[in-house]
């Protein structure tokens, strides 16, 4: 069985979007079942889903952002493989089958992801070269930036027993972090056509509403040094991407006048690498 866990706050509208977009999922060769973790909503999320019942599984927390809905949704999934869409984004109709077929074809893998059409404010926008997703083992393409999207992805159900769930301590590229566990141990698959649409340029967006998010990429990078078993090429890699990443970090909050803010980083890094 494939899960997929769609975290919702508040967007009603989207989320029955996301959820027809599920629904309209062509040649899927495994069952499948929807999960829509409401993330302790204001708006009326439970009657706007329970139009989908039987189809769409419900379940409700108390507001404690994406990566708890996330792991909540993981946790009450049945399926082997584990597939996430944010409310915002849509999957196109093969997406499913598609992967569901790569990993037919590729047994040896445990994580697939597709490309996607990306609109922002309602019109398409064509992303960068440095955004090209990355195929096989890559580490170090992923330290730089974040280069998968969780509505893209689908993962087996192994990979979260061996290297754990998002981080419910992170504010923000809870994703990345995950990406980078994920990376230093196993290869990423890649079917190359765009088979999720991407919708950005919402004010809710954590992209938009939390600034500096390379403080919480620093936080990641040295939660890794800590905690994984690199070897000493993906130790250097992610050293010479820390080093890089603190640097712009401090010199901008210097010359925003957060000085405070520059001086806690410097304490962090001292303490955490000596």
């Amino acid at each position: 069985m494939i899960s997929v866990v769609i975290p919702v706050f508040n967007r009603v509208e989207f989320v029955q979007e996301a959820v027809r977009s599920v629904l309209r999922q062509r040649n899927v060769p495994e069952e499948f079942e929807i999960i829509v973790v409401d993330d302790g909503s204001t708006e009326n999320v439970r009657e706007a889903v329970g139009r989908f019942s039987p189809e769409v599984r419900y379940t409700r927390q108390e507001h404690r952002g994406v990566s708890a809905a996330r792991n909540r949704g993981i946790r009450e999934s049945k399926g082997q493989w584990i597939a996430f869409l944010d409310s915002d984004d849509l999957w196109l109709p093969g997406k499913l089958a598609a992967q569901m077929n790569y990993f037919s074809d590729h047994p040896d893998m445990l994580l697939s992801q597709t490309e996607e059409i990306w609109i922002r404010n309602g019109s398409r926008i064509n992303p960068r070269k440095y955004h090209k997703k990355p195929e096989g083992h890559c580490f170090a393409p992923l330290l730089d930036r974040c280069l998968v999207s969780p509505s893209s992805v689908v993962i087996h159900r192994r990979i979260f027993e061996l290297v754990g769930c998002f981080d419910e301590s992170l504010p923000a590229c809870e994703d990345y972090d995950l990406w980078l566990r994920i990376g230093c141990r196993f290869p990423f698959g890649l079917i190359d056509s765009p088979l999720v649409i991407k919708r950005g340029g919402h004010p809710d967006q954590l992209s938009s509403s939390i600034p500096a998010l390379d403080k919480y990429r620093i936080h990641a990078i040295l939660k890794l040094l800590r905690s994984e078993p690199l070897d000493a090429a993906r130790k250097t890699e992610a050293l010479r991407v820390l080093q890089k990443k603190s640097k712009i970090y401090i010199e901008g909050c210097r010359k925003r006048g957060k000085t405070g803010e520059a001086e806690a980083m410097e304490n962090l890094l001292r303490g955490s690498l000596g």
